[in-house]
């Protein structure tokens, strides 16, 4: 009895902890990890604003952690910084060490990430959760996003990225807006597949919690050109 007691103690404790359990270098702020590989490389930030074509305003504010960068914004940064994605969510360490040359043994990765821990990354549109960040050069992003926008006047401009995209949702209902198709609602246990080049928004469609699992390509991952858009608009 006492051993089930102290069990129950435990489980009850960890249950408490909740997103605190995330460990100091899934916390750390992809703004610190941009602007100590961009100093390094002799860069400002009109250099950078150049080559991934955010405004120089946009950069610094995430660089001062006054904005969080949302995907399609991260994808554009590693592109220019020609790292991982995955190096701007782990440590300042691992980021500066990762490389486009860097080799892994075949079939030999792999990483956990328990529940309640993981890398955060908040914005207006959705509180983003990236599972197995520590993973550096993934052909895959795996993406959970809770829904916090609930009318496309709320979420403001669509977002687009090169690659393709898997949702799934997890909770509640979801309404996925796109340039090219009428906007669909999907519910608990419905997916979609689609070319994420679309400006594309997901919206929160009931009260509630809406959360879907997103995985995205992440091959040669860069922007989606202006030209991409346009061809691929109403």
């Amino acid at each position: 009895m006492g051993a089930a007691r102290a069990t129950s103690r435990r489980k009850a404790a960890d249950q408490q902890k909740g997103p605190a359990a995330v460990s100091p270098e899934t916390r750390e702020d992809p703004g610190a990890i941009l602007r100590r590989i961009r100093i390094e490389r002799g860069w400002t930030l009109a250099d950078m604003s150049g080559r991934c074509g955010l405004p120089v305003s946009t950069l610094s504010k995430v660089e001062n952690a006054k904005m969080s960068p949302s995907y399609d914004k991260l994808v554009r940064i590693s592109a220019a910084l020609e790292v991982d994605i995955a190096a701007l969510l782990s440590s300042a360490e691992r980021a500066a060490d990762d490389g486009p040359g860097l080799v892994f043994p075949v079939g030999g990765r792999r990483s956990i990430t328990p529940a309640g821990e993981g890398r955060c990354v908040e914005t207006d549109q959705y509180a983003h959760l990236y599972p197995a960040s520590d993973m550096l050069n993934k052909k895959l992003v795996p993406i959970i996003a809770e829904l916090k926008a609930r009318t496309i006047e709320e979420f403001g401009e669509l977002l687009s990225h090169e690659g393709e995209e898997f949702a799934y949702v997890l909770e509640g209902s979801v309404l996925l807006y796109s340039n090219v198709y009428a906007p669909v609602l999907l519910h608990k246990g419905d997916s979609i597949y689609f070319d994420s080049r679309m400006g594309h928004a997901y919206l929160a469609a009931e009260p509630g919690r809406c959360v879907v699992m997103s995985i995205c390509s992440a091959a040669q991952a860069s922007p989606a050109s202006a030209q991409d858009r346009a061809n691929m608009s109403i």
